[in-house]
């Protein structure tokens, strides 16, 4: 089972039952403990599901209760973003998309710095916005690493989203940077963002 399909499995559990423990999830769907612990564990650190008490667990210290997340338990937010962006004529679609990613960089603050503190300085923008990011050295340049789409509710009928992405990372960077990889279900894990321009990288 690929981590993707367990951490669904978890979420369509609280889904169901409304709240449960690490060890409530684990018993359910027939895995340890420890790994529902951790895939409960990033489902809170981006924001999927939240920690609402404690409660007696036997031997030992009391558990967590989790809960979905006030954004995943009913509202209507990706129904209303996929309106909008299909009333939206495809060049007019991408023009907005390009703007709001580069007003969600906001100011980056590491203008004229090196490209190893330009990066830092985007992964913390990214991580502050729930991507789970990262990045690395890479053969045709440094690659920042997404391992989440925030917008993964609405991303498989309207793609065009990762250009905001694009447009986002270019601004805090000031480079171009192409897409090599994409979260697919059941395929790749992260998106993939390439600086094509920032070959060797600077102290």
């Amino acid at each position: 089972m690929s981590v993707t399909t367990a951490r669904q499995r978890v979420l369509a559990y609280l889904e169901k039952n409304r709240s449960a423990s690490a060890r409530d999830v684990a018993r359910a769907l027939r895995m340890t403990e420890a790994n529902a612990r951790h895939h409960l564990g990033i489902l809170a650190a981006d924001g999927r599901v939240e920690a609402v008490s404690r409660k007696a667990g036997g031997r030992g210290r009391p558990q967590k209760v989790y809960r979905l997340a006030g954004k995943l338990a009913g509202d209507n937010l990706a129904l209303l973003l996929g309106a909008v962006l299909d009333g939206l004529p495809e060049d007019e679609r991408e023009r907005v998309l390009t703007r709001i990613g580069r007003e969600q960089a906001g100011s980056p603050g590491a203008t004229g710095q090196s490209l190893t503190k330009r990066l830092s300085v985007a992964v913390g923008r990214l991580n502050g916005l729930h991507y789970q990011s990262r990045w690395e050295a890479g053969a045709e340049g440094p690659r920042v690493i997404l391992g989440h789409c925030p917008y993964s509710a609405v991303i498989a009928a309207h793609p065009e989203l990762c250009r905001m992405d694009a447009a986002l990372l270019g601004e805090l960077l000031g480079e171009e940077v192409r897409q090599t990889a994409k979260i697919e279900p059941g395929g790749a894990m992260t998106c993939v963002f390439v600086m094509f321009s920032g070959r060797m990288l600077e102290g």
